[in-house]
């Protein structure tokens, strides 16, 4: 188990971060750090960098503690916990690729659910009793109102996202259990972005799985033209619309999750813009962010793809007092920034 060396700064309290140095993850820990918060990170670096946690150190100019661990590794995962004592749990680490996950569903049910198991168990013999949950809108599945709010139907499509609503039942479970015990179940939409610095942002290894990594491959050479999938869906330009939201926007709704909820139980958020941006509106803003056009071809509906999905991020705003900041030219501005910045990852 290798950890780096650390500063303490205890004044809001110690929050143990798993799968601290991806993606979201990291963008949270960056937020965490600036607004007085201790943390504590642990990730297996399977799908991430540990360059991504140094990058957080340079943006804060703050060191914390962070430690190679799976957390299917019971041993070690409670070791963290007997070294520090942690006030509140923010759980990123999972495997997150949709299509992965049809053709490997297996794996995503032993991977997710079992560290989840593994880390609720740490946690309750430690007595530590309040987590942050990163679940997602994959647990609406195809949508039959729109815009989606938190009481809609769930009823998943692929193996990803059962995963994140079995753990949402888990989550349910447990609080039923022990009165004492909190949970925020955060539901992502689509995040879209990088840190203002270009330091760090998406930086997925192998095959992209979202929109916007392709978008930078094809503006970067790696690919000729961007493939999208079917334009005769019902939605203003025919091509799928969904919520994408800032990175930093979604990092901050953690920040008020802690901040905000003083009652045990389970609490169900949506972090999302509430408005619908197509394919075409995406590929739009990036053209305008890097000043060239994007080639493209249409190619026929994916399997499984539906016309539209947007949250109704309502009840986020009226009890987290959170409320999305950054448009769609933002989102691609601080990405094209942060690939322009790192063209070959954070392992260049």
């Amino acid at each position: 188990m290798e950890k780096t060396e650390e500063k303490i700064n205890t004044s809001k309290g110690t929050v143990l971060v798993t799968g601290g140095a991806g993606y979201i993850g990291s963008h949270t820990c960056v937020q965490l750090l600036e607004q007085g918060y201790h943390i504590v990170v642990v990730d297996n670096f399977v799908n991430s960098s540990p360059v991504s946690l140094e990058r957080v150190t340079q943006i804060t100019g703050q060191t914390f503690p962070w430690y190679r661990v799976d957390l299917r590794n019971r041993t070690q995962l409670a070791e963290v916990f007997e070294k520090h004592k942690i006030d509140w749990v923010i759980h990123f680490a999972a495997l997150k690729a949709v299509g992965e996950s049809v053709a490997k569903p297996l794996n995503y049910y032993e991977n997710n659910l079992n560290a989840t198991l593994s880390l609720l168990m740490v946690m309750q013999a430690h007595h530590c009793n309040k987590i942050v949950f990163s679940s997602s809108a994959t647990v609406y599945g195809n949508p039959e109102t729109l815009p989606l709010t938190e009481d809609c139907a769930l009823r998943t499509t692929n193996p990803y996202g059962a995963t994140k609503l079995m753990i949402e039942d888990m989550l349910h479970d447990i609080c039923h259990a022990d009165k004492d015990f909190t949970a925020v179940i955060l539901r992502y939409f689509n995040p879209v972005g990088a840190h203002p610095s270009g330091l760090i942002g998406e930086n997925p290894q192998g095959i992209p799985n979202n929109l916007t990594p392709y978008i930078a491959q094809v503006l970067t050479g790696k690919l000729p033209y961007l493939q999208v999938f079917g334009n005769d869906y019902d939605t203003p330009d025919g091509t799928g619309v969904r919520d994408y939201i800032h990175v930093c926007d979604l990092a901050q709704g953690h920040l008020q999750a802690i901040a905000k909820v003083q009652k045990s139980g389970v609490h169900t958020f949506n972090l999302g813009t509430g408005h619908g941006y197509s394919v075409l509106d995406v590929l739009h803003a990036f053209e305008r962010a890097a000043g060239r056009k994007i080639p493209y071809q249409i190619k026929p509906r994916r399997a499984g793809d539906i016309a539209a999905c947007y949250a109704d991020p309502q009840r986020a705003a009226q009890e987290l007092d959170w409320h999305a900041q950054y448009d769609l030219d933002a989102m691609a501005r601080d990405l094209w920034r942060f690939y322009t910045q790192n063209p070959h990852g954070y392992d260049a």
